[in-house]
């Protein structure tokens, strides 16, 4: 029977082998980890990190870092949702959508930074 608080789709299918959701919960929690660390490193940058030359760009990249933060919060738990919810059904989990976007805007955040870096040097 579901609670008043659990959403409908955990009446769907089959309750799955309890290791499954469990581990299915600690990728959540590992994502949550760098949701944190995403944020953490946005507020250091914007605080604390000396000046660049060009203006702003300390306080930009930090709300950028801030941003990635967010969305990846919001995305890993759809995507806990996505793979309780075909446990459940017993059907193939959904493509991570999740990783190839997040390695992207870091990448990008990474090139921005060298660019910067340089500009500093120059």
């Amino acid at each position: 029977m579901r609670s008043r608080t659990s959403p409908r789709w955990t009446e769907e299918g089959a309750d799955p082998d309890y290791r499954f959701s469990l581990a299915n919960e600690r990728t959540f929690l590992a994502w949550v980890r760098t949701t944190l660390a995403l944020l953490a490193a946005g507020v250091a940058l914007a605080e604390l990190v000396p000046p660049l030359r060009v203006s702003g760009a300390t306080a930009f990249l930090g709300a950028v870092l801030a941003a990635i933060a967010c969305f990846t919060s919001w995305f890993a738990y759809r995507r806990w949702q996505a793979n309780e919810r075909a446990m459940r059904l017993r059907v193939s989990l959904p493509f991570p959508v999740l990783l190839p976007l997040v390695a992207s805007l870091l990448s990008l955040v990474s090139v921005l930074v060298l660019l910067l870096l340089v500009a500093q040097q120059a």
